[in-house]
């Protein structure tokens, strides 16, 4: 009963046509983390006469990055949380209070410890962040297309070895640090 309850034994649970974890999987965390982020960025503004560069940019980061997984919100249908998992407490609590309160710790910081940050190192970040933001949707993209059809020519087959550098790159971390502990 335990296990049961904390992953959930039925995969989709529903009244009439409201799917609960397909509701649960972005919408509230994700909304609730930009939310908290706005008025974590008013309290800054509240307390210092106006937000810094720094609350803006992670605000508009996170932002962006909300509104992306909202935007390609039928990618979701295809991942393990949906496809595989039940919805019990660790979906439920994942999704509704884990996300909106622990991905807004870094407004949370920045409110309690601000950071001085100049135009220069801000473009820089804006830089680094827009590159990362590249690499992030063009793989989320690919791989939600394999997902559909793994036969698609776009994404069958191996044509380089750098979409494997992580694989690669953890096992290799990781069977060390196992080793280790």
């Amino acid at each position: 009963p335990i296990y049961d309850f904390f992953l959930g034994r039925e995969l989709n649970p529903r009244i009439c046509f409201f799917d609960f974890k397909y509701f649960c999987e972005l919408r509230p965390g994700l909304i609730g983390w930009v939310l908290i982020n706005l008025a974590l960025l008013m309290k800054e503004a509240e307390l210092r006469g106006s937000p810094s560069l720094a609350m803006w940019l992670v605000n508009g980061f996170q932002l962006l990055y909300v509104g992306d997984a909202l935007w390609h919100e039928e990618a979701v249908l295809t991942t393990m949380d949906i496809t595989h998992d039940g919805f019990g407490f660790m979906l439920a609590f994942g999704d509704m209070a884990w996300v909106p309160f622990t991905y807004s710790l870094q407004a949370q910081f920045l409110l309690h410890h601000p950071q001085p940050l100049g135009l220069p190192m801000a473009s820089v970040i804006c830089l680094i962040n827009a590159t990362g933001y590249y690499i992030f949707r063009g793989a989320n993209s690919q791989k939600n297309t394999f997902r559909k059809n793994p036969s698609d020519p776009r994404v069958a087959g191996v044509s380089h070895l750098l979409p494997y550098f992580y694989l690669l790159y953890f096992t290799a971390l990781l069977v060390h640090r196992e080793a280790r502990d």
